[in-house]
């Protein structure tokens, strides 16, 4: 079956059950009469937004729910019947009525009392139940054991995508190729709604994170020392994606479209339907863009035949890519409640680099020296999740269970043209199969203790097979019957299993908050791959070598806080992580697109180990939050690259990962904002950072290089916001990236500047919104490395000058709101791995 029969089955699907359940919707309605009536306060003054609920007394299934518009007005459709009618809303206090709904029409007016106390009183903070949609007054809000950065506060990526976002996130830094890194550090765990997805790909590289739209995203939890809650890998840290989820009642939805330059289109739709006790939902979309990447290298060497050699590059990309997630959220009781969704994304791609090489050598003479490929990519991803949460009582004793199954396949092809002084030399062709199936199950239980304290405490199963089919064949003639000069097909298979168990424990002592956790993994990686003794290249069969690796290890957590004044806070918090290799690090297969930059990774590879301390001090005031924190990292069994050159071909290099020394990273990690007016709002972060590697590199009892090493760093973003009128805004954002050193490597400072803007339409429900990235195009990376007899300069550029226009359109849009809920305790972690919202 192929990936359009997939999208096409897939679509007739989701269609057929659309109609069936709007049949079903429709069938329904006609037994239901128009009712409407208004919520006014004591002095007669209509109540906006008030939550009204219609709970039938006799039929539980018949009961629905509305809200009133800013002239305390709601309308909704009911089944004759007798009901317990609940009204709620800020400020005021709960009132509950008995009637008989006999027909159609209006059942007058219902009466609140207002609280006693302003409204900011404690009581109107424990009604969680009724949220009103608006501009955070904060982009991001820092919690006992995360930070939360809120989307909706960042212009400069609507209409992007997933890596426009993590631009703007505090902590969180992309380079020009896409990586990210968190203070420095590129080894961070990716989870979306709080486990692994398929939205991510078999991968969590830059087109992975292009595939998901920036429409789709609520927000972003920034966990720079996660607890026993977290899977412990990810040494940086995580960055949990949490997709939107929509309880609005009735049919809701958005419509974002985009356009761009380098060419780009993206359609984005956004869908739900809350009725009684189900709500379904659609999210979904997909468009094309077009890239440019441009690469220049030169080395000199200080021995050998080679005096210096030149490679410059421009690969052009097209891409298309799709997704679209449909499920269901059914409350079969009002304590217990499942939800099902199901996920198929498409990433398309198609390449055209083409590699210029000069070579001169000692003797004055120059060769010229050209490869051209050819490359096509298609992954598709599938997903499909089920859910189940209980409350036990009202006092917040939960449990709840997930199950995940995944699927990402993708396969590389590639024709690559070898000349030599404009003569032809040789072609090769590869392919590259790969296929991940993926279970992930989660059990969570939750159980307050007293007043102040929760306890915590679960098990999670995470089960990977990745299967890796690689072919590469070199000729160096066209003909129908050419003579092959070298051969290689080979699969490898790498299979993972973890288990997990954690408990921790939350509580408070006056004005000292503390959690302490500790979390178990047992980890059980096995694969195997295709060897070829370079002795008897012309052997028709490979050699399969089978490798075992098991580890079963503690990761203890400690977070602890003080409020030693109002809305002031000291932090302090301790967590050991965990870095294993990823597979593709561990199959020494060598990449065949560029026979000069080559990678190819280790068997031997082992996880590495780190020791991670914070202490924070947070103030939140109205005008001004204020969050910075020094951190310090001990790695052991640090990974690093060593860049070896064939003695055969001097100007071919090999990228392999070793585990080499240990690495000491400290820093100050600043993140704060500033209102200084109702129209201008400023958010800034500063991450100064220190490092200091130590450790030597043997390859077969011969050194290699040395990592001995120190040196300091700066990264810096500022964003200043302006609001020229209700329904005008801009944002300007400047990024700084200082340079890194170290005994084998140099990596140049770099800068670059984003602008965004908005504009409010059609009364509220369109928006206009205009940005671009990369203004004076100068966001680029240069890199030195140094070897035993050579000196290399790389220049990159991921990207040139973007810009975007998009327009969005609302439907249906009121104020959001969910059902009234008891207050929860003021220590409860409700979000985090344990995120059960459609994704």
């Amino acid at each position: 079956m192929n990936q359009t029969e997939i999208i096409n089955i897939f679509t007739k699907k989701t269609l057929g059950l659309t109609f069936v359940l709007s049949a079903a919707a429709m069938a329904f309605a006609q037994e239901k009469a128009p009712i409407s009536g208004t919520i006014v306060n004591k002095s007669n003054q209509p109540v906006p937004y008030a939550s009204v609920t219609f709970t039938n007394k006799a039929n539980k299934a018949l009961s629905d729910a509305a809200l009133t518009d800013e002239k305390g007005l709601y309308k909704l459709d009911l089944a004759p019947g007798n009901y317990d009618i609940t009204v709620e809303a800020i400020d005021h206090k709960k009132n509950t009525v008995n009637k008989d709904i006999k027909g159609p029409g209006n059942i007058g007016a219902l009466s609140l009392e207002a609280e006693a106390t302003s409204s900011i009183s404690t009581k109107t903070q424990e009604i969680q139940g009724v949220v009103i949609t608006a501009a955070a007054t904060k982009p991001y809000k820092v919690e006992l054991d995360k930070k939360t950065y809120d989307v909706k506060s960042d212009l400069t990526s609507v209409g992007g995508n997933l890596q426009d976002v993590l631009q703007n996130v505090p902590s969180v830094t992309v380079d020009t190729d896409g990586t990210v890194s968190m203070r420095g550090s590129s080894n961070v765990r990716f989870l979306i709604n709080g486990k692994p997805s398929a939205l991510l790909g078999i991968d969590d590289g830059a087109n992975a994170l292009q595939a998901i739209p920036a429409d789709q995203i609520d927000r972003i939890e920034v966990i720079t020392n996660p607890s026993a809650k977290y899977d412990a890998s990810g040494t940086a840290g995580i960055l949990n994606i949490i997709l939107k989820k929509n309880n609005k009642l009735g049919f809701n939805g958005s419509v974002i479209g985009t356009l761009g330059y380098l060419p780009k289109t993206n359609l984005n739709v956004n869908l739900s339907w809350k009725k009684g006790n189900w709500n379904w939902f659609l999210n979904g979309g997909g468009g094309y863009q077009e890239g440019k990447n441009k690469n220049r290298t030169t080395t000199n060497y200080t021995s050998g035949t080679l005096l210096s050699a030149y490679q410059n590059s421009e690969n052009k990309t097209q891409s298309n890519n799709y997704n679209a997630t449909a499920g269901v959220v059914y409350d079969i009781s009002p304590k217990t409640s499942i939800n099902l969704s199901g996920t198929i994304r498409t990433f398309d791609n198609t390449s055209n680099n083409p590699i210029n090489y000069i070579d001169n050598n000692l003797d004055g003479s120059t060769v010229l020296s050209a490869r051209n490929s050819i490359g096509a990519n298609t992954n598709t991803g599938m997903q499909g999740d089920f859910g189940i949460d209980h409350k036990f009582d009202d006092k917040g004793q939960n449990i709840s269970l997930s199950v995940s199954l995944q699927r990402n396949q993708s396969n590389n092809n590639s024709d690559i043209t070898a000349t030599t002084n404009n003569i032809f030399s040789s072609f090769t062709n590869t392919k590259v199969k790969t296929l991940n199936k993926a279970l992930v199950g989660k059990l969570d239980y939750e159980l307050p203790i007293g007043e102040n304290s929760m306890f915590n405490a679960g098990y999670k199963l995470d089960y990977n097979d990745n299967d890796y089919d690689y072919f590469a064949q070199r000729q160096e003639s066209l003909d129908p019957s050419p003579s092959i000069l070298g051969r290689f097909t080979g699969v490898s298979n790498y299979t993972e299993m973890f288990n997990a168990f954690y408990a921790q424990f939350k509580s408070k002592i006056g004005p000292v908050n503390y959690q302490l956790g500790l979390r178990d993994e047992i980890s059980n990686v096995e694969f195997s791959y295709p060897y070829r003794n370079p002795q008897y290249p012309d052997a028709n069969t490979n050699v399969v070598i089978n490798k075992k690796k098991n580890y079963n290890n503690l990761f203890p957590s400690v977070f602890l806080s003080y409020d030693f004044a109002k809305n002031n806070q000291i932090l302090l918090n301790y967590s050991r992580r965990i870095d294993r290799p990823r597979s593709f690090f561990m199959i020494p297969i060598p990449s065949p697109s560029d026979v000069r930059n080559l990678f190819q990774g280790n068997p031997d590879l082992n996880p590495s180990y780190i020791d991670s301390f914070e202490l924070g001090y947070n103030l939140s005031k109205s005008k001004v939050t204020i969050n910075p924190t020094l951190y310090y990292r001990k790695e052991k069994d640090n990974v690093q690259f060593a860049v070896i050159q064939d003695l055969t071909d001097p100007g071919s290099f090999t990228s392999t990962p070793f585990n080499v020394g240990s690495e000491d990273r400290y820093g100050l990690d600043f993140n704060g904002t500033y209102d200084p007016f109702a129209w201008w709002k400023i958010m800034g972060n500063v991450d100064l950072f220190g490092y200091k590697t130590k450790g030597d590199l043997y390859i077969d009892g011969n050194f290699v290089q040395s990592y001995d090493g120190s040196g300091f760093s700066t990264r810096a973003r500022l964003a200043n916001t302006f609001k020229l009128d209700k329904t005008f805004s801009f944002q300007i954002q400047g990024n700084f990236r200082g340079g890194q050193k170290n005994a084998s490597q140099e990596q140049k400072s770099t800068y670059f500047f984003n602008l965004g803007a908005t504009k409010t339409i059609w009364k509220g429900n369109g928006t206009v919104a205009f940005n671009i990235q990369d203004i004076f195009n100068t966001r680029a990376r240069q890199v030195t490395t140094f070897g035993s007899n050579y000196t290399r300069d790389m220049y990159m550029q991921w990207q040139p000058r973007q810009f975007s226009l998009s327009l969005t359109y609302r439907f249906k849009q009121g104020e959001k709101v969910e059902q009234p809920k008891k207050k929860k305790d003021i220590n409860a972690n409700d979000s985090g791995d344990d995120q059960q919202g459609p994704m």
